[in-house]
């Protein structure tokens, strides 16, 4: 039974841990403390030891750490489709959406040819999903489908860049994508 509960707690744990990275405005000690605090408790209760929750909790700091290097990399990628389909460098990018500027305005002529390498760049990313096993075939066709209009939307927007305390503000280098 307490390898049931220690299985569904390191499920549960990392989980979450693994969600909230992908959460760019997650506080990362807010998080680590409910998790020591829930696994206190087990181990408290005797459920858990405190070597099976410290077990616990530097699986869910690798997976963490693993996520957020992965984050990293997707939005580099996409940083790098930018920079190199409107030929210019991410401090000018950068500049220009901390003005106020849209991907669209941005790009200009080069508006239509953007939006394509960058729904080429989240397929790609979808389909490595699919064969890591990340995602289902099904899954990477319903996410694909939306693929076009989701882009064309972030790509027309004007960001909200450094708005606090609404949750809408962001660095001016984020490009906010959702792929697999």
């Amino acid at each position: 039974m307490k390898k049931k509960v220690i299985a569904t707690v390191t499920a549960l744990v990392v989980g979450l841990t693994v969600s909230a990275t992908g959460v760019a405005s997650a506080d990362q000690r807010g998080g680590k403390e409910r998790i020591s605090s829930f696994l206190s408790g087990l181990v408290s209760n005797g459920t858990i030891t405190q070597s099976q929750a410290d077990a616990i909790t530097k699986a869910a700091e690798n997976a963490a750490a693993a996520a957020k290097t992965l984050m990293k990399e997707k939005h580099a990628a996409f940083e790098a489709v930018i920079t190199s389909t409107l030929g210019i460098s991410l401090e000018t990018l950068t500049t220009r959406l901390k003005a106020g500027e849209s991907l669209a305005a941005i790009a200009g002529d080069k508006k239509d040819a953007l939006i394509s390498a960058l729904i080429a760049e989240i397929n790609k990313q979808i389909d490595a999903a699919v064969a890591a096993g990340k995602i289902t075939s099904t899954q990477a066709s319903a996410q694909k489908a939306k693929t076009t209009e989701r882009v064309t939307k972030m790509v027309n927007k004007v960001k909200e860049i450094g708005k606090k305390g609404n949750g809408k503000g962001q660095r001016a280098s984020t490009i906010s994508f959702k792929a697999a």
